[in-house]
């Protein structure tokens, strides 16, 4: 697919500029109801996000619900800059360009990397922050390997690949260290045995969160997906405040 053909977004989308780019954007819920914003994992879009979302903007406690493309992916520019810190400025961006000072901001995967990228360095701009299936920001050891490109050209860009393996493989130093600017009420959220992501890493991630709260639902990587029910009772608990366990 080029980079630059057009691309249209589905009838609940938006398009915004923010950070020098396009960026495709669903929403959901009444326009004055608090924001969230959730950010989707490596090769999916916001679409990934609609069972939860249209959940979280239904009564009786209903918000607003912004999911947006990444770049590189779906209905979103594709720059060829896939760096996880650029993407956190896009979501800075895309959140002063809808009109939020702040939002609770909902990660999985490399959304959620990008999503406690934007705590660290805009900590103000981040009310409350969820972490599904995020691991420690350590080396991969050993390395991933290239991975093989398909022979159907798939819906992101195939350099967006090869960005985020360069950093997962050797993520920044100053990811660790910066773990502690992380102040706001942060849950972490990890899938279990069967996950793809080791659940000491995320351990490990929560571990580094000042007073981050730990909540594993046994339900593999995409915990949101498989079992979506427990996945938004955590969610909306710990939204609205009310989370009092620290493990499940």
């Amino acid at each position: 697919m080029d980079s630059t053909a057009p691309r249209t977004t589905e009838a609940n989308g938006i398009r915004i500029e923010a950070n020098g780019i396009e960026l495709a954007c669903r929403t959901w819920g009444p326009t004055d109801a608090p924001p969230v914003l959730l950010l989707h994992c490596r090769g999916a879009d916001g679409a990934d996000w609609t069972h939860v979302a249209e959940r979280l903007a239904a009564p009786p406690r209903p918000r607003r619900v912004y999911a947006p493309d990444l770049r590189g992916h779906g209905h979103s520019d594709w720059p060829g800059d896939y760096r996880a810190e650029t993407m956190s400025d896009d979501v800075r961006a895309l959140l002063a360009a809808l009109g939020h000072d702040s939002a609770d901001v909902v990660g999985h995967s490399l959304g959620g990397l990008v999503a406690y990228l934007l705590a660290q360095r805009h900590p103000g701009v981040v009310r409350r922050l969820v972490l599904e299936e995020v691991g420690a920001p350590v080396p991969l050891d050993p390395p991933r390997p290239p991975a093989e490109r398909p022979a159907e050209e798939p819906p992101f860009d195939w350099a967006m690949i090869r960005g985020t393996d360069e950093q997962r493989n050797a993520p920044d130093p100053v990811w660790w260290d910066h773990m502690d600017r992380i102040t706001m009420p942060t849950l972490v959220i990890g899938g279990g045995p069967t996950s793809l992501i080791p659940q000491d890493h995320v351990a490990q991630l929560a571990a580094l969160i000042p007073d981050a709260s730990l909540v594993t639902v046994a339900a593999g990587h995409l915990v949101h997906e498989s079992r979506p029910a427990e996945f938004l009772a955590v969610v909306r608990e710990f939204l609205d405040g009310r989370l009092v366990t620290d493990d499940s």
